[in-house]
């Protein structure tokens, strides 16, 4: 029993841990006067894009994905849009160092061979990035949606990792858009 209680529990920590790092959190801010009713096309606005500091690959990729989310919404691509989309990225490093394990005992009274070596220190780096969407107003000029998700970054070199990961911080920002409006 008690070895299965502990199975459980170990299946359940890792579960938490995978979770966490998988998902995306997500905030949204915007411009309580607007009418996002009113906005019916889009397109992409270069000046912004390009200076967001990610390769060329990334954001074709993430550019792809807004498109994708947009035309789901049932808005349509225009050179003469409503909205103009930009990104900022950002992204730091996180280090985690911990010990796990704890010195200074042996077996009985006098010298053990253990003495201070119970010591497991661990360390761990993960790559923790921020997307940030901007909705612009293209006739008056104003940012009126901001969407950001935060969540780790993949750390895999395989390509379709990437993409997923990349669809999945666009899904889940996207999601707060248009704003549930209060009245």
């Amino acid at each position: 029993m008690k070895k299965l209680i502990q199975k459980t529990f170990s299946l359940l920590a890792l579960l938490i841990i995978m979770s966490s790092c998988n998902s995306v959190r997500v905030a949204a801010d915007y411009d309580k006067n607007n009418n996002f009713d009113s906005y019916k096309t889009f397109a992409f606005f270069k000046t912004g894009i390009d200076k967001a500091e990610i390769s060329d690959l990334d954001k074709r990729r993430i550019l792809r994905a807004i498109e994708s989310e947009m035309l789901a919404k049932g808005f349509t691509k225009s050179k003469d849009p409503d909205l103009l989309v930009s990104i900022f990225t950002k992204e730091r490093q996180e280090i985690n160092v911990w010990n796990n394990g704890f010195g200074g005992f042996g077996y009985g009274w006098g010298w053990s061979p253990f003495w201070g070596n119970n010591f497991n220190t661990n360390v761990s780096t993960n790559l923790q990035g921020s997307l940030y969407i901007d909705l612009i107003d293209a006739k008056k000029k104003e940012l009126v949606w901001q969407g950001k998700g935060s969540g780790y970054l993949t750390s895999s070199s395989k390509v379709d990792k990437k993409i997923e990961r990349i669809n999945t911080f666009v899904r889940e920002i996207m999601t707060a858009y248009p704003p549930a409006l209060e009245e």
